[in-house]
């Protein structure tokens, strides 16, 4: 590989929540660069659970590892469709008809019914998946939500990831919040929360409980996390004196004469 796609890669790969589609500008000098992107934009779709819509439906479906049907081919449940997606350009094509059989694929549709009220009552903007794995013996379970405000300079994507396994109704994932703000500077916060817990009962209703309730107690201790922040660390970056270590007296701001009255004395000529 060469070093100015390893490069562009990285970034491909690294690219905040809805801000991947400005690599682009990185291959001006390179234009046939962007067709060897393709593992790198692959790798970044399915790891952010990319969303699309498909022609002629209002519902955006999920592009995951555990939804492909190799191939640059997907497919969704709920919807009972398999499409092709180019992760280049981000667009689905190609849809037919899909069903997935099975003991796991009955589970997921469960899975689905409950966690859509869930989904639909905390996220103003999001899609869910269900899908059977690992020979049809677990359900992964996915949940991302995006919220882009490019004109305010930030942008947001909060993705989960539940691994289910009905033989001992064990429920293992994580939860990952990237936020990138960008004015006037550069700032990311990136999260990784593990979650383990037990599901008293295997059907659909309990897994999207469990979800809910470790979901919730996230929400909660991020919000406590962001005032602690505000209250301790933040501030105490801030300079309580200027460099003089004196108050600076706002109302006479406009009269003072720099290195003279600020500096405490004669300003130097």
């Amino acid at each position: 590989m060469s070093s100015h796609k390893a490069i562009v890669s990285s970034f491909v790969e690294g690219a905040p929540p809805g801000e991947v589609g400005h690599i682009q500008s990185l291959t001006i000098s390179s234009p046939n660069l962007v067709s060897e992107l393709g593992p790198a934009f692959q790798k970044y779709n399915e790891e952010q659970f990319t969303t699309v819509k498909l022609p002629g439906s209002s519902q955006p479906v999920i592009i995951s590892s555990h939804s492909s049907l190799g191939g640059n081919q997907y497919y969704d449940i709920e919807s009972s469709t398999s499409f092709t997606f180019d992760h280049t350009t981000q667009k689905a094509s190609a849809v037919e008809s899909y069903v997935s059989e099975g003991p796991s694929a009955d589970l997921a549709k469960s899975i689905l019914k409950g966690l859509s009220i869930y989904v639909k009552e905390h996220f103003t903007n999001a899609a869910y998946g269900a899908y059977p794995i690992e020979s049809d013996s677990k359900v992964a379970v996915v949940i991302v939500a995006n919220k882009y405000s490019p004109n305010n300079f930030w942008n947001g994507r909060w993705r989960s990831l539940y691994i289910f396994d009905p033989s001992t109704n064990s429920l293992e994932g994580s939860i990952k919040v990237d936020v990138h703000y960008y004015e006037d500077g550069n700032v990311r916060l990136l999260t990784n929360k593990s979650v383990a817990a037990s599901v008293s009962s295997g059907v659909g209703a309990g897994v999207a409980k469990e979800i809910a309730a470790a979901e919730k107690k996230y929400q909660e201790e991020l919000n406590r996390s962001f005032t602690s922040l505000s209250e301790g660390a933040f501030k105490a970056l801030r300079r309580q004196l200027p460099v003089t270590r004196q108050k600076i007296e706002w109302d006479k701001v406009a009269s003072y004469r720099l290195g003279q009255d600020i500096g405490g004395g004669a300003a130097r000529r």
